[in-house]
């Protein structure tokens, strides 16, 4: 364990709890970072599937069916409010880079997670959302003494810190994200904990980093090719990548005397719930997974039919008679609109 912010995929939650708590004094004026670590704890698990980490919205949200868990879930949901309470009241980061990369990330994650909290449970954290008024843009919360969206936070606030292994650590309550931290992230661990994050990512082959030795091709989450200007201050997308790769898909880059045929996996945007485990996938076409799941009955579409208009659930069965891709090239964030509402030229995915 490099810092006591990493993850531990075999930590129970109170143990979690506990090393959150002895890693660092409690920060003031700010985000609950103890309430926090202990809701994380107690509330997400680690998982083999896809997700990596699922979270108990249901806990989170309260008001459970079954009377004698009413209680408990109850407290978890008071607690919850309490939480997103002192984010809204925070004073904000503080001077050091460190500091305000930290309580941004954690702002991203605990907002995600409240959007899901605060609506009916949604299938995807995009069904929040409308065509017109993506979920990205819509506000999320308080943050710092005022409202914020979660594009606001990811695109106005992190990314210009020229930091890209933030693109590891921000959540957006969907199974190709990085799996969730169930720790806070702290300015005094954070570099480890970044580092951390982009590895596991980058390690899970259905929806980090791929490599089919056979075509000679770097199969990478779209992550990667939405953004990616934010790696050219490392030297572009294949030498970050190679620096944080696992050791066998890092050997076989470096043995190369020119670049890898990158290609990019499908995005999973269905919601990394502990109540919805995930209908394994079979894999399909260029983006695949390179194996079925364990348990597989029957291939599937990756996020349902593909629809026109994929942010609205209520036009139910009617949203599959729509069989519309829609395709954005560009990208950058720099006077033009979202890749929230463009999505990526191969995959033809909102950006999260």
């Amino acid at each position: 364990m490099q810092g006591c912010g990493q993850n531990s995929l075999r930590v129970p939650g109170a143990a979690l709890f506990c090393v959150a708590l002895l890693c660092a004094p409690p920060s003031a004026a700010g985000l609950d970072l103890a309430l926090y670590a202990r809701l994380l704890a107690e509330h997400t698990q680690s998982v083999p599937d896809v997700a990596g980490v699922r979270v108990d919205y249901a806990a989170l949200r309260g008001g459970a069916p079954d009377s004698r868990q009413s209680a408990a879930v109850n407290n978890a949901a008071a607690d919850w409010r309490r939480l997103v309470a002192s984010l809204a009241a925070a004073d904000g980061p503080g001077a050091t880079q460190a500091e305000r990369l930290a309580f941004w990330i954690n702002a991203y994650n605990v907002l995600a997670i409240d959007m899901v909290v605060r609506h009916a449970p949604p299938q995807s954290i995009r069904d929040i959302g409308s065509l017109l008024r993506p979920v990205w843009r819509r506000p999320a919360g308080m943050a710092a003494g005022r409202p914020r969206t979660l594009h606001e936070i990811e695109h106005e606030i992190l990314r210009p810190m020229g930091e890209p292994r933030v693109h590891g650590a921000i959540v957006c309550a969907s199974l190709s994200c990085p799996s969730l931290s169930r720790v806070p992230y702290r300015p005094e661990t954070l570099d480890a904990q970044l580092d951390d994050g982009m590895r596991r990512w980058l390690a899970d082959s259905r929806k980090g980093l791929r490599v089919d030795r056979k075509a000679q091709t770097l199969y990478l989450n779209p992550v990667f090719r939405w953004f990616a200007s934010d790696f050219d201050a490392t030297g572009g997308v294949p030498a970050f990548v190679l620096r944080h790769a696992p050791a066998d898909a890092a050997a076989w880059l470096r043995m190369r005397s020119v670049p890898p045929r990158i290609r990019y996996l499908d995005y999973d945007w269905r919601l990394n719930s502990a109540a919805s485990p995930p209908t394994p996938r079979a894999p399909r076409g260029e983006g695949a997974y390179p194996t079925p799941l364990p348990g597989m009955t029957e291939p599937q579409s990756p996020t349902g039919p593909p629809s026109f208009l994929p942010y609205i659930p209520r036009w139910g069965a009617m949203r599959h008679l729509f069989r519309f891709r829609y395709n954005g090239r560009r990208c950058e964030h720099r006077g033009q609109r979202s890749c929230h509402e463009h999505g990526s030229a191969k995959s033809a995915q909102p950006l999260h």
